[in-house]
């Protein structure tokens, strides 16, 4: 398989993994309009759903596949034959159909879950691969807790279904609890010592328990992942799968990486909005990337340093995101510099002495009142007659 080696592909889970929050879900023509955004987003993947579970999910891996073109849809089953004949339908009208078929690798699913052995685990993945290849060229297969699973037993597992007919391995950390090197290795370890591993695409897929899921994403391309797999604000399962938008700005941030995406990070803001709304799902403000104070700056020497190099406290420039843009926010701990800069942005210029007082007064406002607004500024001027 020929790929550019730097490449990145993005494999947007919201609509099948970030639904799976209690009280977000969607119905098909919401699931729709953020697929058709996905797609301006520049995603690569989507995978539309699980089509066995419900006839909900069925029609929609049926709507996404007739609305999208660019992406590949990807289709979600377990290992066995029937899931996949459902999912090979509803991938029908799909332009580029993928199936995602898979089984637990670790002991404790291959015991507790599957009350099975290692050897009829193995046999179960190649013969759903098996069958899966027979109507769709593209699989990806998934080992589920590969985070907790014996990594030569997951090599084998790899390296069997990779022969069986898979193009993309996915390598989870489903309960979210490797530490970064680990996974880092555990990725490290498959691409050094299964034979066939130049014949497939090694994808990570991590949650955020520990809150490790974009660490351990980025740990994973560090060693030879190639496919990312996550939402839009991090949403799924618990405490959440690893946010898209982190990863690409990581990406972007270090390109000492080598690494690129053919996301548009441009529309993360606006991406991020509509599925916070569809989804009824508020983002937390202190959110990476798109949280509404991710460029607010309201300590008084961070908005110094600010307003004298935006650099001093800017890694990402608010418009790389889409986000209206960086804000100083007046609260008791900002500085005079701050205060200076709202008041000459509403037209009034003061010289040192009349700064100096009205800093004063304005201390006094911000501590009785926790966010000062223009209309605030404006009555702190009153006795300003006329701006400059």
């Amino acid at each position: 398989m020929l790929h550019d080696p730097n490449r990145v592909y993005v494999f947007d889970t919201t609509l099948r993994d970030g639904e799976q929050v209690p009280g977000c879900q969607l119905t098909t023509p919401e699931k729709i309009e953020i697929a058709r955004e996905l797609e301006i987003l520049g995603v690569d993947v989507i995978e539309a759903g699980f089509p066995v579970s419900s006839p909900g999910d069925f029609m929609s891996v049926v709507e996404i596949s007739k609305a999208v073109t660019a992406p590949i849809v990807c289709a979600l089953t377990r290992a066995n034959k029937m899931d996949i004949d459902v999912a090979v339908e509803s991938l029908k009208y799909a332009k580029r159909p993928r199936i995602h078929t898979g089984i637990g690798a670790s002991d404790m699913h291959i015991k507790h879950k599957f009350n099975s052995t290692r050897e009829e685990i193995l046999e179960r993945a190649v013969e759903a691969v098996k069958y899966a290849k027979k109507s769709v060229e593209d699989i990806e297969f998934y080992a589920e807790d590969a985070g907790r699973a014996d990594v030569e037993y997951l090599a084998q597992m790899v390296e069997a279904v990779i022969a069986a007919g898979a193009t993309v391995v996915n390598i989870p950390d489903t309960n979210g609890y490797c530490l970064p090197d680990q996974y880092g290795a555990k990725i490290k370890f498959l691409k050094d010592n299964v034979k066939n591993i130049d014949q497939a695409i090694i994808s990570v897929h991590c949650h955020n328990d520990l809150g490790l899921a974009t660490a351990n994403s980025i740990a994973g391309l560090q060693n030879g992942a190639r496919q990312i797999e996550g939402t839009i604000n991090g949403i799924g399962e618990r405490a959440g799968n690893t946010s898209i938008e982190e990863v690409v700005m990581v990406l972007k941030t270090h390109q000492v990486l080598g690494l690129y995406t053919n996301v548009n990070s441009k529309n993360f803001f606006e991406m991020s909005r509509m599925v916070s709304t569809q989804m009824r799902m508020p983002v937390q403000p202190n959110k990476a990337i798109v949280g509404s104070n991710a460029f607010a700056h309201s300590s008084g020497i961070h908005q110094d340093g600010f307003l004298k190099n935006r650099e001093n406290y800017e890694i990402i420039r608010p418009e790389d995101v889409g986000f209206p843009s960086a804000s100083i926010v007046l609260t008791a701990r900002s500085g005079r510099h701050a205060l200076k800069f709202h008041l000459e942005r509403l037209g009034y210029k003061l010289d040192k002495d009349e700064l100096y007082e009205t800093y004063k007064n304005f201390l006094t406002l911000a501590d009785a009142k926790l966010d000062i607004n223009d209309d605030d500024l404006q009555k702190l001027m009153s006795h300003r007659l006329v701006k400059n």
